[in-house]
Parts: C-alpha cells; sequence; structure tokens
C-alpha cells in the first residue's frame, strides 16, 4: 500500500490561492508519477493534475489549465499543487496518490483506485 499524505488546504476567498502538499509515508515518492484529485460536496472523485517521477510531463484537467500548477521537489521526497484564481466550485477535499512508476498512464483521471487518503480541505467562499 503507498500511503500519502496531504497538507496545506484552507479557506479562501474567490480569487485566492493555497499551496498543498502530498507528502509520502513508506515508500520514495521520487519514483512515482503523482496524481492530485478533488470531490466537490456530493460529488466524485475526479483528476485535477498529474506529474511525472522527473517532471517533464504533467497533466491538468480544463478546468484547471492557466490556475494550477503541479511540482515537485524530489529531494524532499514531496509534490505540490500551487492553486491560484480559486474558484467557488473548487471547494471540496484534495487528494494526492502515487498513481504509477515513473510516467503518468494516459487514463490516470479514470483508474479506480482502491485507496484514499485523508485530503485535505479547501474551502473557497467569499
Amino acid at each position: 500500500q503507498l500511503r500519502t499524505v496531504e497538507s496545506g488546504g484552507g479557506l479562501v476567498q474567490p480569487g485566492g490561492s493555497l499551496k498543498l502538499s502530498c507528502t509520502a509515508s513508506g515508500f520514495t515518492l521520487d519514483y512515482y508519477a503523482v496524481g492530485w484529485f478533488h470531490q466537490a460536496p456530493g460529488k466524485e472523485r475526479e483528476g485535477v493534475s498529474c506529474i511525472s517521477s522527473s517532471t517533464t510531463k504533467t497533466n491538468y484537467a480544463d478546468s484547471v489549465k492557466g490556475r494550477f500548477t503541479v511540482s515537485r521537489d524530489n529531494a524532499k521526497n514531496t509534490v505540490y499543487l500551487q492553486m491560484n484564481s480559486l474558484k467557488p466550485e473548487d471547494t471540496g477535499i484534495y487528494y494526492c496518490l502515487a498513481v504509477a512508476p515513473a510516467f503518468c498512464p494516459t487514463n490516470w483521471d479514470r483508474i479506480a483506485y482502491d485507496y484514499w487518503g485523508q485530503g485535505t480541505q479547501v474551502t473557497v467562499s467569499s
């Protein structure tokens, strides 16, 4: 089981910014492609972004392109999601997962993953 832990969520006004962090417990996250997922209240989880182990490849949902940026610092075994220009519809729980070795699969946002951590809550409200 590849355990990941999310942090950095909070309450912000529309147009504000947050930076989420993803760390690993019990394995080296550096070797894995990492995906970020969003679950709005009452909705199923949806893929937000994915980054390869080397940072040479990234993927973004259309709804966040130009607003969110995924990055990683492998020396710190950490993956980040910088969220700018936040909208009320961005509200929900954000999760990160090691989705595959090295590279993001083409279907990374449609795989039925069998483990989800606690996530971190993001609330965008005026």
